[in-house]
């Protein structure tokens, strides 16, 4: 972690911590052996509490490495299996915005799809309905405003398949700004992919109270094409 990218606390108690995911780092550690999420969060707590050997903090989602914005961790294993309850019965809200190229067939509507993952590639396609090994990919989107080329649109998951909103975007004929993996052919290489954590809505593990984390996207392009206060009022409302 860098001084330009200090961390930022969207939510602490005892039993959870909320945090802006930073841009570009991976949520856990992965093959190439880079700085991540829960390592930085963990030494950052362990120095900030002044705790002595291993912390605990429990993963419950995953933002892809790209991917920036509002992300939970559980800081015991009895708030980390309430919260994956949770997200498995679909009492986990998520909310995101992303920048599309070209304009959404409607100002909203449901996608659904059945994604198939390559381990090996880490690519995932999109593929028809039976197909082994492949999964059902549901999400909802509103478009929020539009340039001459692109397009802002808030996506709420109801399912939380890998690369899923990348994918249907895609599948939709809108790939998403920046993604170099799906859409390559209308980014260029080093632009930054386009697709922001907003909210994170779900039960406090343990007071059972509705807990919201918000986070806007950062002001630069092609965020930046858009007034911010529209980002706000869709991540505390959102319209889908």
């Amino acid at each position: 972690m860098s001084d330009s990218q200090p961390l930022s606390i969207l939510y602490e108690d005892n039993h959870l911590l909320g945090v802006e995911k930073i841009v570009n780092v991976p949520t856990q550690a992965d093959a190439s052996g880079d700085m991540d999420m829960l390592s930085i969060l963990k030494e950052d707590i362990k120095v900030r509490f002044s705790k002595p050997g291993n912390v605990y903090l429990g993963l419950v989602h995953r933002l892809d490495r790209p991917v920036g914005g509002a992300m939970i961790f559980a800081k015991t294993s009895k708030a980390a299996s309430r919260l994956s309850d949770a997200v498995r019965t679909r009492k986990f809200e998520k909310t995101y915005m992303a920048v599309v190229h070209g304009t959404p067939p409607a100002k909203q509507g449901r996608l659904t799809h059945t994604l198939l993952k390559n381990e090996k590639t880490n690519i995932v396609s999109v593929v028809p309905e039976g197909t082994p090994g492949g999964k059902n990919a549901i999400l909802d989107y509103y478009v929020l405003g539009q340039t001459d080329k692109l397009s802002l649109v808030q996506v709420v998951l109801h399912t939380g398949r890998s690369h899923q909103i990348r994918v249907q975007c895609l599948a939709m004929g809108c790939p998403l700004y920046g993604d170099q993996k799906y859409g390559a052919e209308l980014n260029k290489p080093g632009q930054q992919l386009a697709l922001w954590s907003v909210s994170v809505g779900f039960p406090h593990p343990v007071t059972k109270e509705h807990v919201q984390l918000i986070s806007v996207p950062p002001r630069k392009f092609p965020w930046s094409e858009w007034p911010e206060p529209l980002y706000k009022s869709a991540a505390t409302q959102p319209f889908v």
